[in-house]
């Protein structure tokens, strides 16, 4: 009996809850920490970009109107599906240059800040809403709201734990978003969408691209249906051209350029309160 090829796994983007290859039919080739395994994975475009903008913001409305605590309990089932799943995981982390101690560590921290995240889903409001003293016959209250549509580039170094730690209280949030994944380490990132799918996330909630950052980061950053962006990385020409570019429609920008994501200081509601606005309302007294 003639010896069975293995099947090659195909990386492809993820947009609106679907596995589309890129639009423009163009590739990037991928090698394995050992040099010894190539790879051809999707390099995103302008085009899907704006799809993929698109399809986060059509699921907005329905995510961010949602129960808190549902969006917890969809948050703890991304957890439980990726706890299903460390064998996977934990092999593209070792393809990915990480000891097999590491990427079971990794393995490990991502799955508990993902139920870290889904235990503030719905407390994070408690916490940073507040009535506010006025003179006059109202009632004054402050409470967070999600912003939008938020645009992140992952952290280039760490392919699972720094994914997810950036998108997780985003999601959190009530916001949806669009993430480009690690250029030279994107096989977690793509294996996730995969998790996200059958997870109860909804369809355009998140949504992830592959490619190049020097090519779509400009357009990340530009975009003026994008209402938030977080960068992660130490490049200052990139950091300037985020910030500059976010000023065209006040867009906030959030720049992570020294975060150890492996570390408890590197989680917090805080991280949830930077995509959120704060909404104050005025109601009178006795009505």
């Amino acid at each position: 009996m003639d010896k069975r090829l293995n099947i090659r796994k195909t990386y492809k983007l993820f947009i609106d809850g679907k596995f589309p290859r890129t639009e423009s039919g163009r590739y990037y080739k991928w090698t394995d920490a050992k040099k010894t395994i190539d790879m051809s994975i999707c390099r995103g475009s302008r085009k899907d970009f704006r799809n993929a903008v698109v399809a986060a913001r059509k699921a907005f409305k329905d995510w961010s109107n949602r129960n808190a605590y549902n969006r917890s309990q969809i948050l703890y089932r991304i957890g439980e599906m990726l706890e299903g799943c460390c064998d996977q995981f934990i092999g593209e982390l070792v393809l990915q240059g990480l000891t097999k101690s590491a990427a079971e560590k990794e393995i490990t921290q991502t799955i508990d800040r993902l139920l870290y995240y889904a235990g503030w889903a719905d407390k994070y409001q408690q916490v940073f809403s507040r009535v506010n003293p006025v003179s006059l016959p109202y009632f004054n209250f402050t409470v967070p709201e999600a912003t939008g549509v938020v645009a992140v580039c992952a952290p280039e170094e760490s392919s699972l734990l720094g994914f997810v730690s950036v998108f997780a209280p985003v999601i959190a949030g009530g916001n949806t978003c669009v993430v480009l994944a690690s250029q030279s380490r994107p096989l977690c990132s793509v294996s996730c969408a995969e998790i996200l799918q059958n997870s109860d996330v909804p369809a355009g909630v998140v949504n992830i691209l592959t490619g190049f950052r020097s090519e779509l980061l400009e357009h990340f950053s530009s975009h003026m249906d994008i209402n938030a962006i977080i960068y992660c990385g130490e490049n200052l020409q990139e950091i300037k051209m985020v910030e500059e570019n976010a000023s065209l429609n006040v867009k906030r920008a959030i720049v992570y350029n020294d975060e150890d994501w492996s570390k408890n200081n590197s989680q917090g509601p805080y991280y949830i309160l930077k995509t959120q606005e704060m909404k104050t309302t005025w109601h009178p007294v006795g009505m």
